[in-house]
């Protein structure tokens, strides 16, 4: 949170601050705003597996406004190119082949892990790129634990278990995720939707990934 609120509202005295935040985030990891496109989630319809390819052309896209293709997970392969998701309660996956220099970021909420996610995030950059899934190294966004926040769908199981357990079914091998283990329901400096609708925290918002291969 300490960075600030990293998701667009329709307020314009919001959008200029939302926009401030992220340019600061940006700039602090030595990424232009100009070179980084937005992972847009739209929850609505029943397909939560929409991965698309971004090239140099959708560089900016969805950053200022909305002008930027609804998925649940984008796919890069030009250096330079930065993969933006803001986040709440659900999970970020960066996946990278260094072999293929191909780089993904997956939003891997409940919607998508009741539709198999993890796994089907891998099996794009397979199917599509040729990817082996034993070279491909994961890192994991922090989030909320099963204590607040259950996944019924999955006996109450915790994000970060399905996640894991999805991951590895796609071939993805334990020593090649790196996880912050995080719960975004207790630990303040991440914002969470879900504590915020139970009235125990005073902001919503998100927070924000971003994965870059450097030129």
């Amino acid at each position: 949170m300490s960075d600030g609120n990293m998701a667009m509202s329709q307020d314009l005295a919001d959008k200029k601050s939302i926009l401030q935040n992220r340019s600061i985030f940006l700039t602090a990891n030595d990424i232009a705003i100009q070179d980084t496109t937005r992972v847009k989630i739209v929850y609505e319809g029943d397909d939560y597996l929409r991965y698309h390819e971004v090239t140099s052309e959708q560089k900016g896209g969805g950053m200022f406004n909305g002008d930027i293709v609804t998925a649940d997970a984008l796919v890069t392969r030009e250096p330079g190119q930065a993969l933006f998701l803001p986040l709440a309660d659900c999970v970020g996956a960066v996946i990278f082949d260094p072999n293929k220099q191909i780089l993904m970021l997956s939003h891997i909420g409940r919607h998508s892990l009741e539709q198999n996610g993890g796994h089907e995030s891998v099996k794009f950059l397979v199917d599509h790129y040729g990817c082996n899934p034993n070279e491909l190294s994961v890192w994991l966004t922090p989030a909320p634990g099963k204590e607040r926040y259950p996944l019924f769908a999955f006996d109450n199981r915790s994000f970060k278990d399905i996640v894991f357990e999805q991951l590895q079914s796609a071939g993805i091998s334990t020593k090649n995720i790196v996880d912050n283990p995080t719960d975004t329901t207790k630990d303040a400096r991440y914002f969470s939707h879900s504590e915020f609708l139970k009235g125990n925290r005073p902001e919503d918002g998100r927070y924000a990934i971003v994965a870059v291969m450097k030129a």
